[in-house]
């Protein structure tokens, strides 16, 4: 497994990554052969266009708010919640307002 400068080290996610104006930030935290954990920073307005992954991805919204979209179905997040995105379901987010957010795909 990779190592980061947080392991070992207690941190807050909200820190880990900064808005960047028009853009989307991301920070790789852990990355082994099972999975990945990455934090997100997304300025509002941003998207990610809907794609499908072969394995489970667990969505945690840390601040700000998002619309995420599984399969069709429109699912409005707000700081504290999270939504797992399945295996192999179409999906895709948008930030309806500046949103920061950790990503755990886990493979198997």
């Amino acid at each position: 497994m990779k190592q980061f400068e947080i392991h070992g080290k207690a941190a807050v996610l909200n820190d880990l990554v900064s808005y960047q104006e028009g853009g989307i930030v991301s920070k790789l935290l852990v990355k082994g052969v099972n999975g990945s954990v990455t934090v997100f920073a997304f300025d509002e307005g941003q998207e990610l266009s809907e794609h499908t992954v072969p394995f489970d991805a667990l969505l945690y919204l840390v601040d700000g708010a998002a619309e995420v979209r599984i399969s069709g179905h429109l699912h409005h997040l707000q700081a504290g919640e999270a939504i797992v995105m399945p295996a192999n379901e179409p999906h895709a987010l948008k930030a309806t307002q500046s949103f920061k957010m950790m990503l755990s795909m886990i493979k198997g």
